[in-house]
């Protein structure tokens, strides 16, 4: 293959040879080697980058398992989103923060599987495509079971890819090879095992509870599937007939009259006759109303409580499509909403009613569709709970599970120790068929069961097993019905991290090399429904947590802090974000906008930020490379090995270079001890703060002194290379797109030898995401490397030096382009050294005039309390310029030990700045005669509040003192005329 008909390296490669043993992926890498020094564009173009380059990673096989690697297994299951899902900014969160993780551990030398997938969602899918067939004017029942099901998966095959696909636009690095749906063929084994084994246990049984019923979906729904929201409604006030006094009635929710006397007695229900209890029950709030609470064991969830309680019957008036049944008399047939307006109806025409008024009420909601969701209690299959959550509680206890934040932890324990049975049926269509399989003595008898089901069954993995069991303990002529209804979604999402991987197998190969995981990263208002229940399978099945770790983050909110919703218009489409601002600006403000637990206030202006933080990495790639473009071949060759990781490496640098190379390891040790504690905002913003505040601002400005042909040159573009090339990797887990880019385009260590020289294996990747390079060192920068304390300390007081002078510039209005003449008097002979060596550096970088600024040798002075002789930035607060009559200059007092005069004659207009001084004195004095003038009123003075005369003084000090330092700069600048 000749190197003329090679693709392009800024083309992505064909699929057809784009393995990683490939000659085109190979070909690929060489290319980016060999246009290594082509030019950047002005910007990074997100339109054609970030597809380009995530199709290479993908093709390459960067995303799978290093089988070379060294270190330890790190694991993460993806939360699966629904299938029917479209990319949202809760989507965009769990993606950033786990491919952070997975980013880091693969650069860390991890062997490293991100499992992605979705589920199945049974009742939003099967709601979507019930939805499409009412345009077709069908229903699923005109079709079938089995042909509705069909009409599922086709609608799956068509639309099912779209949210993984919005992930990779994400920057998703998930090993696609190994991804899952919760109804594949081998996750519906599993779940199967998992159901048949908690059946022989005694751990499921068939029994009636109150659940949740969704009338128009005809099924259970689970707890996170109910929205409850505030609305408007009506608390109805009236009489309850009490048995055998025509005189005398129980009201309820009217006044606040005591009962004792009617304990015990039988009340009349309203329009029905029907006698009921009057009993006391510490649930009832005496605040409330009347303090006499009706109560409908059959139709709510307390009111169910208090019923099995104190012995109460549970009368059911409703059938499953929300009308009456015939428990309810008279009103049998009605709709439950017409039913309420025609009982209240009668009851006025009856005279027990008293009033009707306004009341917002918490109206439970069905997520899938907004109806409004009844408490039923109805016959269903359920798990017992608290044989599952000892062991559970336990791990927490013991430290097997660790919470992010801790706080989370008793929320934990707190729920698993009140824990219920669990609902696990829902009367759906789509989903994991109930295994078990009732037995019926012939056809004519299966037909003739109203709901299909008998007292005899059978709980079997595949269906040719419940036959064989029929046949052995019923005889071949009997006939075998399958449960209708289908498993709650959240049983296949429990075994989720263990099934993905081949359980139940327990030879599987990805079982054995990949469980248990080690971080579980999803939404802390799913802790109850998924986590939790995914630690008790777990336990149960394998014997471990299938996780060490539980990340929990928080909801992302618009920047008022509202929670987003169609219905305020404040939704943030993340595609959106994407196509106008870049993947890298917003997964930087996901990962760094807020630390663990806590909810995200998304606001544009700091994602408009992070693009711009974008923009000045890419600006300083770009100045990087334009320094290398005066470099001959040969050092370019040289600097992809630079390396200042060592002392005997650091001791030959210049201070500005020993400086800057310090505070990088300084920020690599900070930033991997803090990927290591989860705490990625604090991680991101670190090479951030050193990037833009360090690197950016002060070591490029100075790099710019450096004689391009010297030495000192060659020294300055080697340091530059490798600070920037290091902070390109810090920052790739959270901005992986611009950071490849740039990677490709500096001088690095590439992972294959020189010159077509290299073989096929995968230890010759290229990328800032491969785990072997030819020195068998991981591409993450070591920590603990040398720190050059002397070094930072000489260049922050070089720094010191820089920023008092710039202050004195503004101070004084000179003009940019004026250089000033200092003189630095210094009585520290190690200062003295660090400032004669930088002296280029601070003229460049404080506008001084090289010509006739000098350092000058002075005697110490004393002092009380002695300053330090090197000051640090963060430390020292800026030295406060005093003018000289004599020779009419500025001083500037660093430290102790450094000092420096600037004559200022000439170099702005002094009476222009008189003027504005004067103006600026007569308004100040006109605000404190005002506020004076208040303060000396004796009306005001005897009708303000205290607060009132207190915020008064302190304004008429605030006043005062900004108009003595106006008084002393006119002072000052008077020195300065002519």
């Amino acid at each position: 293959m000749g190197l003329a008909n090679l693709p392009h390296p800024l083309q992505p490669v064909a699929a057809a040879t784009a393995s990683p043993h490939s000659l085109g992926a190979r070909a690929y890498q060489l290319l980016h080697w060999m246009a290594a020094r082509e030019e950047l564009p002005k910007n990074f173009e997100i339109s054609t980058s970030e597809e380009r380059i995530y199709k290479w990673w993908e093709e390459c096989g960067y995303f799978l398992p290093d089988e070379n690697a060294t270190g330890a297994p790190f694991t993460i299951s993806m939360p699966p989103p629904n299938v029917t899902g479209r990319l949202h900014m809760g989507h965009a969160m769990f993606a950033t923060l786990q491919d952070v993780m997975v980013r880091y551990a693969r650069m860390s030398g991890r062997k490293t599987l991100w499992l992605p997938g979705t589920d199945h969602a049974g009742i939003a899918t099967q709601n979507v495509v019930e939805k499409a067939l009412a345009l077709e004017g069908i229903t699923r029942q005109q079709l079938g079971r089995e042909a509705f099901v069909d009409r599922v998966w086709q609608w799956k095959r068509e639309y099912g890819g779209f949210i993984t696909n919005q992930l990779r636009r994400l920057g998703a690095s998930c090993d696609w090879s190994r991804e899952r749906f919760t109804l594949d063929q081998g996750l519906s084994s599993s779940v199967a095992e998992a159901f048949v084994q908690l059946y022989e246990k005694g751990l499921i049984y068939r029994g009636s509870y109150m659940v949740n019923w969704a009338p128009k979906l005809g099924t259970a729904v689970s707890d996170l599937e109910v929205d409850y929201t505030e609305e408007s409604g009506f608390m109805y006030y009236f009489k309850y007939p009490i048995e055998g006094d025509d005189n005398l009635h129980l009201p309820v929710a009217t006044t606040r009259p005591r009962y004792m006397h009617l304990i015990g007695r039988m009340a009349v229900v309203p329009c029905s006759g029907r006698l009921i209890p009057i009993i006391a029950d510490t649930y009832v709030d005496m605040e409330f109303g009347t303090g006499a609470l009706k109560i409908t064991p059959g139709h709510d969830i307390n009111d169910y409580e208090i019923g099995k309680r104190v012995g109460l019957p549970t009368i059911n008036i409703m059938n499953k499509d929300a009308t009456l049944n015939a428990a309810a008399g008279k009103y049998e047939g009605l709709e439950r909403f017409k039913a309420r307006k025609v009982v209240w109806a009668d009851m006025e025409a009856a005279g027990i009613t008293i009033k009707r008024d306004p009341h917002t009420m918490r109206v439970p909601r069905s997520q899938r569709g907004g109806e409004v969701i009844e408490p039923l209690v109805s016959e269903q299959w359920f798990v017992r709970m608290e044989p599952l959550a000892g062991p559970a509680l336990q791990a927490a206890a013991d430290g097997r599970v660790k919470f992010v934040p801790e706080r989370f932890e008793k929320t934990y324990n707190f729920w698993l120790e009140n824990i219920k049975d669990w609902c696990i049926s829902r009367q759906l269509w789509w989903g994991h068929r109930i295994p078990v399989w009732y037995v019926f003595d012939n056809e004519e008898a299966a037909v003739a069961s109203e709901d299909g089901r008998s007292d005899r069954l059978l709980v079997a993995r595949t269906t040719a097993d419940a036959r064989v069991m029929a046949d052995d303990k019923y005889g071949k002529d009997c006939v075998l019905r399958q449960e209708e209804d289908v498993l709650d979604t959240w049983f296949s999402s429990g075994l989720w991290p263990f099934s993905t991987l081949g359980w139940p197998s327990t030879t599987a190969a990805d079982l054995q090399q990949f469980y248990p995981t080690q971080v579980m990263e999803t939404g802390h208002d799913i802790l109850f429904f998924w986590v939790a229940r995914m630690i008790m399978m777990g336990l149960h099945f394998t014997g471990a947590s299938p996780f060490h770790t539980v990340y929990l983050h928080g909801l992302v909110r618009d920047d008022k802090g509202r929670k987003m919703s169609k219905s305020l218009g404040n939704v943030v489409d993340p595609l959106t974000v994407l196509e106008e601002f870049g993947t890298d600006a917003l997964r930087f403000t996901m990962a760094t906008g807020t630390a663990a637990g806590q909810d995200l206030n998304l606001s544009m202006e700091r994602i408009t930020a992070n693009r711009n933080f974008t923009n000045k990495l890419w600006n300083a790639g770009k100045f990087v490379i334009f320094q290398l473009d005066k470099a001959p071949e040969s050092e370019w060759e040289q600097l992809r090995g630079v390396d200042y990781s060592s002392a005997e490496t650091m001791a030959s640098l210049p201070l500005a270079e020993k400086w800057i190379v310090s505070l990088l390891h300084q920020v690599i040790d900070d930033v991997t001890e803090r990927h290591d504690k989860y705490d990625f905002n604090q991680a991101g913003m670190s090479v951030y703060n050193f990037f833009w505040d360090e690197f950016a601002d002060w070591f490029i400005e100075a790099s710019k002194v450096r004689d391009v042909s010297s030495p000192a040159g060659a020294v300055s573009r080697a340091t530059l290379v490798y600070v920037y090339e290091r902070v390109l990797r810090l920052l790739h887990p959270f901005m992986p797109y611009v950071t490849e880019e740039l990677w490709q385009a500096i001088p690095h260590q590439d992972t294959f030898p020189p010159l077509l020289n290299f073989t096929f294996d995968r230890s010759h990747q290229i990328s800032l995401l491969s785990q072997v390079t030819l020195s068998s060192s991981p591409p993450w920068p070591a920590k603990s490397s040398p720190v050059d304390a002397e070094a930072v300390a000489g260049f922050e007081l070089v720094k010191s030096v820089v920023r008092a002078v710039r202050n004195a510039r503004v101070e004084y209005n000179v003009e940019v382009a004026n250089k000033v003449t200092a003189t630095l008097m210094v009585s520290d002979s190690k200062a003295e050294a660090v400032l004669r060596e930088e002296l280029p550096v601070i003229c460049l970088l404080a506008r001084l005039d090289p010509l006739t600024t000098t350092v000058i040798t002075t005697l110490p002075t004393s002092r009380t309390a002695a300053a330090p002789e090197h000051p640090s930035s963060s430390s020292a607060a800026e030295p406060a310029p005093s003018t000289s009559a004599a020779s009419a200059s500025v001083s500037l007092v660093i430290s102790d030990s450094v000092s420096i005069a600037i004559p200022m004659a000439g170099l702005f207009d002094v009476g222009k700045e008189l003027t504005r001084l004067g103006r600026q004195r007569t308004k100040l004095q006109k605000d404190l005669a005002g506020v004076a003038g208040k303060l000396s009123n004796s009306s005001f003075m005897a009708r303000a509040s205290a607060e009132s005369v207190q915020e008064a003084q302190a304004a008429a000090a605030d006043v005062g003192d900004k108009l003595a330092a106006v008084d002393a700069r006119i002072a000052e600048v008077s020195l300065l005329q002519a």
